[in-house]
């Protein structure tokens, strides 16, 4: 075989390369599209094999020094371009040490954790010295070349390089193919009917702990199934850099007349081919049987309009006297009679010319003591009172000092016969201090463009809640365009803007109309998530999501603009079969008043009423639950497939409405078996 010149013998290799593993620029622009790590795997045997059946066509032994030096640098060359390669599809899946010990630290109180923990370990220790190995291979490899002239020179000891393959395919323990093979043990240790060995793999044993621990899951930023699908390619990933450094050490070692290696190298070729398989087959297994939600974990400190978002004086206490709250000005009856009223007046001048006027409903009156000492809070704040000291010693609220000086408030007797009472009750009263508007409106994804929702969180503007999508370009094989991802602005319209209407633009709460549907929403097969919408069922909100189809293969929406659709839960409380069931909480106090950690504590097909703070602890001044506004978009960004509303709190607390996504089953997309024929290869 004659030998190429300069630069033209490395681009050699770099256009075989290109061509076999889909490259659309041979002079080193990223590639365009992601490849599997399986499909990548088998683009690199046949580049492999190509190579083999080059060095055993050319006489090795014929060879003169340039030409030998020639093949050297064509093997090189591969090593640059495949290490590309795998580095970009490393930047997809990647799991971390650190979200590996978060892993840990989550599952730690489990009874099984110490395999799984030790397990996990030692995964992470041989990864990151096959990691090393590899990275040790290139940087011998870049750094070996004098690039300041035309003529690239070889700077590089042969003995530096010929030492360090030498070890990679050594049959000690502490080699590339040893390494490999200890990683296999952990992942799919079942391979060997009667071994001692036989049992669970990772993926098995943490789809079990994760299972058992889903209440911690949420500290992970991937579903279960999605942290296994990443792990798994992380895993894959880390063989076939290993697969890749031992078919170059025997290129290599052949070049620098070592020997042969043609059947080292064919038998490394099906037992890479075989472990393949048996990892794909206990992912798949897995994944099938892992749960795909998730969801945010309380903060560590709360921040109101970044952690959470709240709804303001939508039933809030209010002390009125009975004489107010009948057009009689008559105290004929008692607090109880009047559990749907409004104020009708300031009888005198007394208490109520001194306190803001509740100018909506005032509902579920009730009697406390006749007399009390009331704080009412600073004029710019949402509460009505700070607190309030009745005659009998009960306090509503937190008793502390009083900024403006507390106020003495007596009920008192007419004509001996009636007494006009100080009722406590609720005001519904919409007004500029109340934030109790949901946007209506559709929010989608720029599906023209062929984008997805990849997150979701809730934010308020201008008063009004949204649902605030995360999106981003989809790509070949569920891929996500990373470049493209962003957070779509939500529409800024105002309440009082003329072109805006209730019922249409948006929803208000109301003491008759202040539930919210509990609900987890999942796609049919084959399709993805592309919007969200809140509508009305009733007197409820209620959650809708957009799903689209998509061609995974080529990674396009198909259709977007005909066959989206629109996909909820209808299921009311009125329904005669499975009504939807209410969530009640009990007592609730502010929920960022409790250092425990919110726990899930709904299921899909609630639904839970808008309610005030406890009146005990808090003189029912707040609006309960918060809503959770973490984004809940997973991190590395991935498909979705569905989303849910849910709640989340600890008992006597409000706790919190929070989102939940659905992770885009790849389990159908796991592959049990190599990619690659002999056929295909010849």
């Amino acid at each position: 075989m004659c030998a190429r010149s300069g630069a033209g013998r490395v681009l050699g290799w770099y256009v075989i390369a290109a061509v076999i593993l889909g490259h659309n620029d041979v002079r080193g622009v990223e590639v365009a599209t992601v490849i599997g790590s399986l499909k990548l795997g088998s683009e690199i045997l046949k580049l492999f094999y190509s190579m083999w059946n080059e060095l055993e066509t050319a006489n090795m032994a014929g060879m003169r020094l340039p030409e030998l030096q020639d093949k050297e640098q064509d093997v090189r060359a591969m090593i640059v371009e495949v290490s590309r390669h795998l580095e970009r599809l490393e930047e997809q899946h990647a799991v971390t040490s650190a979200m590996i010990t978060n892993l840990q630290n989550d599952l730690r109180a489990l009874p099984d954790i110490i395999k799984v923990d030790r397990n996990l370990d030692t995964l992470t220790d041989l990864m990151n010295r096959v990691d090393t190995s590899d990275t040790q291979l290139n940087r011998y490899i870049q750094r070996g070349y004098n690039n300041e002239t035309d003529d690239a020179k070889w700077q590089l000891e042969r003995h530096t390089l010929e030492d360090f393959v030498t070890t990679v395919v050594s049959h000690g323990p502490s080699s590339i193919r040893g390494l490999l093979e200890r990683i296999h043990s952990i992942v799919a240790p079942n391979e060997r009917k009667g071994s001692r060995l036989r049992g669970p793999g990772i993926f098995a044993q943490l789809t079990r702990a994760m299972h058992e621990s889903r209440s911690n899951m949420c500290n992970l930023q991937q579903s279960p199934q999605q942290l296994l699908y990443n792990l798994y390619n992380s895993v894959a990933i880390t063989e076939l850099k290993g697969y890749a450094m031992m078919q170059f050490s025997w290129m290599l070692l052949r070049l620098y007349n070592k020997g042969n290696f043609t059947t080292e190298a064919e038998l490394m070729r099906e037992r890479y081919q075989e472990t393949t398989v048996q990892k794909a087959a206990a992912v798949k297994e897995a994944m099938q049987s892992a749960e795909r939600d998730m969801w945010r974990c309380d903060p560590r400190e709360h921040k109101e309009g970044e952690t959470y978002v709240e709804l303001t004086q939508l039933l809030q206490g209010h002390i009125q006297n009975e004489v107010d709250m009948n057009g009689d000005s008559t105290c004929r009856e008692n607090c109880a009679y009047y559990s749907y009223a409004k104020s009708h007046g300031c009888y005198h001048s007394q208490v109520c010319a001194r306190q803001p006027r509740c100018n909506g409903k005032l509902v579920d009156c009730q009697y406390i003591d006749s007399d009390m000492w009331v704080c009412q809070a600073d004029s710019i704040s949402d509460r009505r009172y700070s607190w309030i000291e009745y005659k009998n010693g009960r306090i509503l609220g937190k008793k502390d000092s009083c900024e403006r000086g507390k106020t003495k408030v007596d009920s008192w007797w007419r004509w001996l016969f009636w007494h006009c009472s100080y009722c406590f009750c609720l005001c519904d009263e919409q007004g500029p201090k109340s934030d109790r508007y949901f946007n209506l409106r559709e929010v989608k994804a720029d599906i023209a463009n062929n984008k997805v929702v990849t997150g979701l969180r809730f934010v308020k503007v201008n008063r009004v809640i949204h649902l605030q999508i995360q999106e981003a370009g989809l790509l070949p094989r569920g891929e996500i365009n990373m470049t493209s991802l962003q957070w779509r602005p939500v529409d800024d319209y105002r309440i009082s803007d003329s072109d805006v209407y209730n019922g249409k633009d948006y929803h208000t709460l109301s003491w008759e109309q202040r539930a919210i549907d509990l609900d987890d929403l999942t796609a049919p097969n084959g399709f993805i998530l592309t919007g969200v919408r809140f509508r009305r069922v009733g007197t409820h909100l209620n959650l809708e999501i957009m799903v689209t189809p998509l061609n995974f293969t080529v990674g396009t929406l198909d259709k977007p603009h005909q066959k989206s659709v629109w996909h909820g839960n209808d299921n009311t409380d009125a329904s005669l079969e499975a009504p939807r069931q209410r969530l009640r909480i009990s007592n609730p106090d502010v929920p960022i008043s409790t250092n425990d950690g919110s726990v899930i504590d709904s299921r899909s097909d609630q639904f839970l009423l808008f309610t005030h703070s406890d009146i005990n602890t808090d003189a029912a001044q707040t609006t309960v639950p918060f809503l959770d506004a973490q984004p809940v978009a997973p991190d590395p960004p991935t498909l979705l497939a569905g989303a849910g509303i849910y709640h989340k709190g600890r008992f006597g607390y409000g706790g919190f409405i929070g989102l939940k996504v659905v992770t885009y089953d790849f389990s159908n997309h796991v592959q049990a078996r190599f990619p690659i024929t002999e056929d295909e290869v010849n």
